[in-house]
């Protein structure tokens, strides 16, 4: 690294992103490294390089080369917004002409080689990196951002949803929760708002003009920092009684997999391995092939989900990490962001003011306190 670049005192938060960079290069004898979809660069940089949230790959590229450190390569329109706004000062900048070439041909042309990059790069002194590897465990300034935004996300999503009405619209309740949500500098890349006639029959309840009925199920996955956290709240007007019993099911089944992912990391586990518990959680509550019907969630982080089990995954399970499993029993869902490390077991997504349940894993060993079913008074 050039002296100027050590010259520049780092962060914790950059010098264990450093740490982990060095280490993933010097193993590999490469050279560089380079995020250029959002969620990486996020995870590097701590800002944002996302103009259009439609595309993939995002309009700068962050990196770090064996010669020159934390570099990012953009075009001329969004240097020195980035600067101002977005980057760290040991981030070193090189910009283009917009009308001069692309960013995937600025990366190959510019790159030290051999190289890694989270995109695919059609030139051979380029390797295809598994990123999400790089942002696991998470680190101590990851944890505390997590804690900030998975209160500021619950709180969010639990203003609204304590105040909704049998006769509101799922896209009604989809745009107050999205406004929330903006509110607290938090985007919404999933909001589904199920009214009790299409939470029976879709585990996917994208927004309707359908109102909520007798109950509502809301799911949200909240991004901020390029951190996702992810929650389910049940709010019941007149609820069938199997809903409390499915709900409950539910619970249990998340709590198991929770105790399943603090024993399974301990013991330098797989994915694998917790989903076979989950599998064995469904049996006991009495509901054997509800896992089929849809997953079960998994790891989280720097994306939705870091990894989603299944009967075969061999992810090594990591903890200090957060989890967001997402058990379902058909009308009911238990979901929340949760942070797991050898000793404890820390509910992210979860505020004073819904009302909770200490619940148990299907051998007794864990105790987790999740969100109950909100019963709103008309």
């Amino acid at each position: 690294m050039s002296a100027e670049h050590e010259s520049i005192e780092l962060s914790d938060r950059l010098q264990t992103r450093r740490k982990r960079l060095e280490t993933l290069l010097s193993e590999t004898d490469h050279n560089a490294v380079w995020f250029a979809r959002p969620n990486g660069f996020a995870w590097l940089t701590g800002g944002s390089n996302v103009v259009d949230r439609d595309s993939d790959l995002g309009i700068a590229a962050a990196g770090y080369t064996v010669d020159d450190g934390f570099v990012v390569l953009t075009d001329n329109i969004e240097t020195q917004r980035l600067q101002d706004e977005e980057l760290p000062a040991a981030f070193s900048v090189t910009s283009r002409k917009w009308y001069s070439q692309s960013l995937t041909e600025e990366l190959i042309d510019r790159s030290p080689t051999p190289a890694y990059a989270d995109i695919p790069l059609d030139n051979a002194g380029f390797t295809q990196l598994n990123a999400a590897a790089l942002r696991q465990p998470l680190t101590e300034s990851d944890r505390e951002a997590y804690e900030k935004l998975g209160m500021a996300a619950a709180r969010a999503v639990e203003t609204i949803t304590k105040e909704l009405r049998p006769g509101d619209t799922e896209h009604e309740v989809a745009a107050g929760l999205q406004i929330s949500l903006s509110a607290q500098g938090i985007n919404a890349p999933v909001v589904l708002v199920g009214g009790a006639e299409r939470a029976q029959t879709y585990r996917h309840y994208t927004p309707t003009m359908d109102t909520l009925g007798d109950y509502a199920l809301i799911s949200v996955t909240a991004e901020r920092g390029g951190l996702y956290a992810s929650l389910t709240r049940t709010v019941a007007f007149d609820a069938p009684e199997w809903l409390f019993d499915r709900h409950d099911a539910a619970t249990t089944v998340e709590v198991s997999a929770l105790g399943a992912t603090q024993r399974v990391a301990q013991e330098n586990g797989t994915a694998a391995e917790v989903f076979g518990v989950i599998q064995d959680a469904y049996d006991v509550v009495g509901y054997p092939d509800e896992w089929k019907h849809h997953h079960q969630g998994g790891a989280a982080g720097y994306s939705g989900r870091e990894w989603i089990a299944t009967p075969s995954l061999t992810e090594q399970v990591y903890t200090p990490m957060a989890y967001a499993w997402n058990p379902t029993v058909q009308g009911a869902k238990s979901e929340g962001t949760v942070l797991v490390t050898n000793d404890e077991i820390r509910p992210l997504t979860q505020t004073d003011g819904w009302p909770t349940v200490d619940a148990a894993s299907i051998d007794g060993e864990t105790i987790v306190s999740r969100p109950a079913i909100y019963e709103r008074e008309l």
